[in-house]
């Protein structure tokens, strides 16, 4: 059995355009306001768990919009008792840990969370005897990148995994918005990789969301919208402007995903 999280729409990717690095420097100027008010929305306690405190490894990606994934399900899980190594795809010293959100890990290590680097490939070595409850991949889009993860959470004994997977995955429709069950590319390798996890003794659970707001955030492409949408500019939107898209809050999908923790329907 499995349970699989479907984006909510369809999501057609926006690409901000040119005078975007403005848009970034005009907000920058009003920076301490507006993290005064991402911190201020922003809990800072979260409900615990009612499930009993389980260990948990977040491999996370080093780059792109998912990145804030990771960020607030260890922030969310942490804050719910259990205990939660968050690990970065790479090499610490990246000039990619200096932007958001991997400088705002402090706030992570503060309240328990243990922070390391280490490629896919390199677990097995690198965590070697560590055992977890949970896996969590939000990293890979591919076998070559899942597959380690999934081996090692098998060696460590985790009784779930969790694969943040994508919504792009689904074949284009003229009916959106996309549901659970909708076809897919088969050949996709988030789709590829979803089977692989099925196949596995742990309890698989995979994920679909797409694009991405929220405190920690370092993309342009969603951001612009919404910087202006907060100063009562025009939103221009390509085509014929009926398209439906979705962004999600990281921290509402950190909170649905934390959830799944310990769930007797989660896998």
């Amino acid at each position: 059995a499995h349970l699989t999280m479907s984006a909510s729409a369809v999501c057609h990717q926006f690409r901000a355009p040119a005078g975007t690095g403005r848009v970034r420097r005009a907000v920058n100027r009003d920076a301490r306001g507006a993290k005064r008010v991402a911190i201020r929305a922003a809990p800072q306690t979260s409900a615990a768990s009612t499930v009993s405190p389980r260990k948990v490894l977040i491999v996370n990606t080093n780059g792109g919009g998912h990145a804030n994934i990771g960020f607030w399900l260890a922030k969310t899980l942490v804050q719910q008792g259990h205990q939660v190594t968050l690990n970065v795809v790479g090499d610490k010293d990246d000039k990619k840990m200096q932007k958001p959100p991997f400088s705002y890990f402090p706030e992570l290590t503060s309240l328990g969370v243990r922070t390391t680097w280490s490629d896919p490939c390199d677990l097995a070595s690198k965590a070697s005897g560590e055992k977890f409850d949970v896996v969590v991949d939000n990293n890979g889009k591919d076998l070559a990148s899942v597959g380690p993860v999934a081996d090692f959470a098998e060696a460590a004994g985790a009784k779930q995994f969790f694969f943040v997977s994508s919504a792009g995955m689904y074949k284009p429709t003229n009916t959106p918005p996309h549901l659970e069950g909708d076809a897919v590319k088969e050949t996709a390798g988030h789709a590829v990789v979803e089977q692989m996890l099925f196949k596995k003794p742990f309890a698989a659970s995979c994920f679909r969301p797409q694009y991405f707001t929220g405190y920690g955030n370092n993309k342009d492409c969603e951001e612009w919208f919404f910087d202006r949408i907060v100063r009562g500019r025009p939103v221009p939107v390509p085509g014929s402007g009926d398209q439906l898209s979705v962004v999600a809050h990281c921290e509402d999908v950190a909170t649905m995903m934390a959830a799944a923790v310990g769930g007797d329907a989660a896998g």
